[in-house]
């Protein structure tokens, strides 16, 4: 027997991973062919951002941002910016977890695939390739919450 509603719609929630992608990707070697000689060792920076948008009916494009520049006492080493997406199917899902997943597991799912394509796009640089390490997102997603919240519980005029 399956369990199925009176009308024939499917009501369960649904979350799916339709597609993923290299949406951007930049890499610079500046300093070419002289950087090959440099001894120092470089300062790497890498920075990260998420972004969400609805790109159809229960369809969300999530977008994981990676920004990397390695700069050493010469100048800089290499940068590099990578943009990988997902587009995620959501149905059936109350309103209020939608933001958590599109924030903090989504990129979960997105991130092993796009420290991949950043470490080799730094290895075929000529670079060791840049391994990141773990992100746990969704600690960021809640220390985030908690900094809007306390942001918004400030009163007015104070700093």
């Amino acid at each position: 027997m399956t369990d199925t509603v009176p009308n024939g719609e499917d009501n369960l929630p649904q979350i799916g991973l339709i597609a993923q992608y290299v949406k951007d990707l930049s890499f610079e070697n500046p300093n070419a062919p002289n950087v090959y000689s440099w001894q120092s060792q470089p300062n790497i920076d890498v920075q990260f951002n998420i972004a969400s948008e609805k790109a159809a009916d229960d369809v969300h494009e999530v977008a994981l941002k990676i920004s990397s520049k390695a700069v050493a006492d010469n100048g800089t080493v290499f940068a590099v910016e990578l943009v990988f997406a997902g587009l995620f199917g959501i149905r059936n899902v109350p309103d209020e977890q939608i933001q958590p997943f599109l924030y903090a597991e989504a990129p979960r799912l997105l991130f092993p695939f796009a420290r991949r394509v950043l470490a080799d796009a730094v290895r075929d640089g000529g670079f060791p390739p840049l391994l990141l390490d773990p992100i746990d997102f969704g600690s960021l997603y809640q220390q985030q919450l908690q900094a809007q919240a306390a942001a918004q519980a400030q009163p007015v005029g104070e700093a």
